[in-house]
């Protein structure tokens, strides 16, 4: 029997699920491969919807329905969400508050984290997952059925006719969800921190002024208008390119809302290290 070369390196095979062999490096690099690719293909995607949209606006009768389907259907589920997010941090704020002695200060740390962090973010999570998966679901569909396809055929571009209106509206719909799930916040935080833990109004929203500026509400906004592009971006190209079969939408759909939310907490990160940054360049002594 022949023996091993000296230098060889006996491994011993992984087994996957079902006894399957497999290679853990190769594994992990066909991800990230994949993963490359498919940010480049999102990129081209983007790239094309911003040229169609810079070239021609679509139609009257393909954005009104977008703007009410995105916006304003999406105002009940975001006004209820933001109310109770802005309860919730009155009741968890409300004890360590109190230890210190700060309970007229809640105010300020409910509207404050309304208006920079969890209002963008709240909207667009709620976005994404109405909307965002939604969109990804009926685009798919059209895939599977061939109905792009046939728009291709009939001389019309799927993409200055499926994305840019759908894009449009996810862009600028969702500054004003991003006002009212603050504003629900705010109230829902007062009304709970004054009735149930009686705290004075006064001082409540005396303090809540002098901590919160015109600077951190135009923060939130500025950064929802990314998270808009993304969901619509995403959303439409999962659906553009979902694979065949009631599965393959399924799985548009999904994978639409968790990239989308993947990537409104990286644009949120670097973004509010962005905003930081301006706001001690222009106001230095504030920083």
């Amino acid at each position: 029997m022949a023996s091993a070369p000296p230098n060889a390196v006996l491994e011993t095979p992984r087994r996957g699920v079902g006894g399957a062999v497999y290679d853990s490096t190769a594994d992990v690099g066909a991800v990230v491969i994949r993963w490359f690719e498919t940010l480049g293909d999102m990129t081209l995607f983007m790239w094309r919807t911003i040229a169609w949209l810079a070239t021609r606006m679509p139609r009257r009768d393909t954005i009104i329905p977008a703007f009410y389907n995105i916006g304003v259907l999406s105002l009940p589920v975001v006004a209820l969400t933001g109310t109770f997010i802005g309860m919730v941090l009155a009741v968890q704020s409300y004890t360590q508050f109190k230890q210190f002695g700060f309970e007229t200060r809640l105010g300020a740390l409910i509207n404050l984290s309304m208006c920079r962090e969890l209002g963008p973010v709240l909207a667009a999570t709620m976005l994404a997952g109405r909307v965002g998966s939604a969109i990804a679901a009926e685009v798919g569909t059209m895939r599977v059925t061939e109905q792009i396809d046939a728009l291709t055929s009939m001389g019309a571009n799927p993409i200055h006719y499926l994305v840019v209106p759908r894009f449009l509206g996810c862009l600028l719909m969702i500054p004003s969800l991003t006002i009212m799930a603050i504003f629900m916040g705010i109230v829902g935080g007062w009304l709970y921190s004054v009735q149930v833990f009686g705290i004075d109004s006064y001082h409540y929203w005396h303090n809540s002024q002098q901590f919160v500026h015109n600077w951190d509400l135009f923060y939130g906004i500025f950064k929802s208008v990314f998270f808009g592009a993304t969901i619509a971006i995403v959303s439409c190209y999962r659906g553009f390119n979902c694979a065949p079969g009631a599965e393959g939408v399924g799985r548009a759909a999904t994978a639409a809302f968790v990239l989308s939310f993947v990537i409104i907490l990286m644009l949120d990160f670097f973004l509010s290290i962005g905003l930081d940054r301006v706001h001690n360049m222009i106001w230095p002594e504030l920083g």
